[in-house]
This record gives structure tokens, C-alpha cells and sequence, in this order.
């Protein structure tokens, strides 16, 4: 596959601005939610306790999270195994930043672990904890743009 067979192309960092970690956040934001909110609502379907579902969901989170940049590399010409290589590296720290945040919001609301799919408090906990987890999110992606890392990687073969 030519240039995009296994390295990450060196180039400067990208600009250090609120715009691309915001949009980096709602990037890992829309993955992370869309696994966190699989997770929740097979492990609430299920009946499970708090520690399955919450791996479940963390789980579903990471696999989302980093599908979404594996997706938008491989369509740019980048080998599989590079691909996965700038999925780990643009969204680890961004994912698992996330993942704490809006997990811990969900432990520390009293009911939001037992709320069941049709209660108002199951989907207003969670919103309620992406919110908070993109907030905390967004300046950790700010530091990693800044550097040339997380999505500045992203970034070198394709400009979105």
C-alpha cells in the first residue's frame, strides 16, 4: 500500500486550539458512548451487577472508540496493522480518560447503576456523565494535539 505500508508520517505538531480537541473529544465522545450505552443496556437487560455491566460497557467503549479512527485510516490507504497502530495511539489516553470519568459519575449518582432501560434516571445519568467525561476529556486531547500526538496522528493522512 505504498507510503502508508507501516510508519506514521512525521510532521509538526498541529495547532495546540480548543477547535481540534474539541472535536477530537465529540470523536472519542461518539464512539465511547455508542459502546457505553451497548454495555449499560445489555448488562440492564441482563439483570447484571454493577461490575459486569461496567466492563461490558468499558469494553464496548474501547472496541467503538478505536473502530471509528481503525475505519477512517484504513479508508485512507494505511495497511491493517499501521491502522491499528494509530487507533492506539490517537485514542487510548482520550478513551480511557472517558471511560473514568463518565464511569465514576454513574458509580457516584446514587441509582444510576440500578436504573432500568425504561427509567428517566438510567438515560439522564448517562448523559449527564458524557458530559462531565467530555469536559474532562477535552483539555487531555488539547495536551496531546499540542505534542503531535492522540488525533494530531490522525490528522497527518487526512485532514478532517
Amino acid at each position: 500500500m505504498g507510503d502508508h505500508e507501516g510508519h506514521v508520517p512525521a510532521g509538526p505538531a498541529a495547532p495546540a486550539g480548543w477547535r481540534p480537541a474539541l472535536r477530537a473529544t465529540a470523536h472519542c465522545l461518539t464512539g465511547c458512548a455508542i459502546g457505553e450505552v451497548l454495555g449499560m443496556a445489555i448488562g440492564t437487560a441482563l439483570a447484571w451487577h454493577t461490575v459486569p455491566t461496567l466492563l461490558l460497557a468499558i469494553g464496548l467503549a474501547f472496541v467503538f472508540g478505536y473502530s471509528f479512527t481503525l475505519f477512517a485510516v484504513l479508508r485512507v490507504g494505511l495497511a491493517l496493522r499501521a491502522a491499528l497502530g494509530v487507533a492506539l495511539a490517537a485514542d487510548t489516553l482520550s478513551i480511557a480518560t472517558m471511560e473514568l470519568v463518565d464511569n465514576a459519575v454513574l458509580l457516584l449518582l446514587p441509582g444510576a447503576m440500578d436504573a432500568h432501560l425504561s427509567d428517566q434516571l438510567f438515560w439522564w445519568s448517562l448523559a449527564l456523565a458524557f458530559a462531565i467525561a467530555f469536559v474532562a476529556t477535552a483539555p487531555v486531547n488539547r495536551h496531546l494535539i499540542a505534542r503531535g500526538r492522540g488525533h494530531a496522528v490522525v490528522h497527518r493522512y487526512h485532514g478532517h
